[in-house]
């Protein structure tokens, strides 16, 4: 598939990640059509682009059928980023966890494969389960979860259900379709309020509170500019060849997350303590975590040539100059 403009359909379109599509579809000269419930999205994502001829904000469900049918067959091609986000959120709401992502991404599958439109899955490195080796993880390689009593691996289930979905419509019906894994996107406008780590720490950073890291700090995850993950999702939808096939998206920089709190206060210039919580008592119900995540990205590379452009210095420069904007239209709003 050639480079092209035309109708884009981005579900999840309110949300952090979705929002920055939109965005860059509609610079790209698309129209975009977003559909977002708005229980994690939030409308001042968007609020930039309402009014734009070319963007339609539907604020509805991907579980109401009769809407996603109406949206998936105005589209030319569909990015399907609705889902349950989140650790905290996964943990307290474990049936919405469930139903939102697998129940919400069967109808967008079978309405793009009723009316033959191309479709995006985003996934997540949380399918790979809880991997020991500090190694780069490819898009071949084993899972390993966790017992079902364990929360922490619903949502990971719930996404492999989504990649299982997605490409037995491809095996059985021949659906145009692509499944990334997403590993850690951060950027502006993300929010800390579901466990996110970066804007969590960028937040108590600022206001002079303590940043807390979940057991000893030492598990380590790789950090992705929500800017270059954009740039991959549109380039794969553009790509030919690759219908059926699953991707790594993140960045190869790693580092333990105690680590990534001394940057944070020295980005900030903060004088923030680092206080670490045990496991036992986060989210006040206990919650397992994985030791270690970077990906693979020799495959993305290989089809489309794309590989991260910003690091974490560009990463935390962002989140904390748009942070210190949002707290300075706070102090500024007439109470």
């Amino acid at each position: 598939m050639a480079d092209q403009t035309g109708k884009a359909l981005v579900t999840g379109g309110a949300g952090f990640i979705g929002s920055h599509l939109a965005e860059q579809l509609l610079a790209d000269g698309w129209e975009v059509f977003v559909l977002d419930d708005l229980s994690t999205g939030s409308l001042d994502n968007v609020a930039h682009l309402r009014g734009r001829p070319q963007f339609h904000l539907v604020v509805d469900s991907v579980l109401s059928p009769a809407v996603v049918s109406e949206v998936v067959h105005k589209s030319d091609v569909v990015y399907h980023l609705a889902a349950a986000v989140g650790v905290r959120l996964i943990v307290e709401q474990p049936v919405h966890t469930m139903v939102t992502n697998v129940q919400g991404t069967e109808t967008v599958l079978g309405y793009c494969s009723t009316y033959g439109k191309r479709v995006l899955i985003a996934s997540s490195s949380e399918v790979y389960g809880d991997h020991r080796e500090e190694r780069p993880l490819s898009e071949d390689d084993r899972r390993v979860y966790g017992p079902t009593t364990e929360k922490r691996w619903l949502y990971a289930d719930s996404k492999a259900m989504d990649e299982h979905l997605a490409l037995s419509y491809h095996l059985e019906r021949g659906l145009d379709t692509v499944v990334v894994r997403l590993f850690n996107t951060v950027g502006p406008r993300q929010s800390g309020r579901y466990g996110m780590v970066i804007p969590r720490f960028v937040d108590r950073a600022l206001a002079g509170e303590p940043l807390e890291v979940h057991g000893d700090g030492t598990q380590t995850r790789s950090f992705c500019h929500v800017t270059d993950v954009v740039r991959a999702l549109t380039g794969l939808m553009n790509a030919s060849g690759i219908s059926g096939e699953i991707f790594n998206v993140g960045s190869t920089e790693r580092l333990r997350i105690i680590d990534l709190a001394e940057r944070v206060k020295q980005a900030t210039g903060s004088r923030s303590e680092i206080a670490l919580v045990p496991y036992e008592e986060v989210y006040e119900q206990g919650i397992e975590d994985t030791l270690h995540r970077e990906p693979a990205i020799a495959k993305i590379h290989e089809a489309i040539g794309w590989a991260p452009e910003r690091n974490l210095e560009q990463i935390l420069a962002d989140v904390i100059e748009h942070q210190r904007a949002a707290r300075s239209e706070e102090r500024l709003e007439p109470v």
